[in-house]
């Protein structure tokens, strides 16, 4: 059951920050949880486990760390696809 909640929390963070980065209709919900993960494991790792958590992964870093992701992946694919 816990990893349910850890998928549900990060798909919501991932799609929380594509939203904030106006970037969440070029992601499809996979590409959502996996944001919300590599965000939460950024975040934490960089601003520490501070604030409320949920589903093993406290929220505000976490957050903050997923904006981080999508902004450099979108910018990535931008480069990339510009390129072509």
């Amino acid at each position: 059951m816990y990893w349910i909640w850890t998928l549900i929390v990060g798909a919501i963070i991932g799609a929380i920050a594509g939203a904030i980065t106006n970037r969440s209709g070029s992601m499809g919900w996979i590409a959502n949880i996996i944001a919300g993960l590599a965000g939460s494991a950024l975040g934490q790792a960089l601003f520490g486990s501070w604030g409320p958590q949920l589903g093993g992964m406290a929220i505000f870093p976490s957050l903050i760390g997923a904006v981080i992701v999508v902004a450099v992946v979108s910018f990535i694919v931008m480069r990339v696809t510009a390129k072509k």
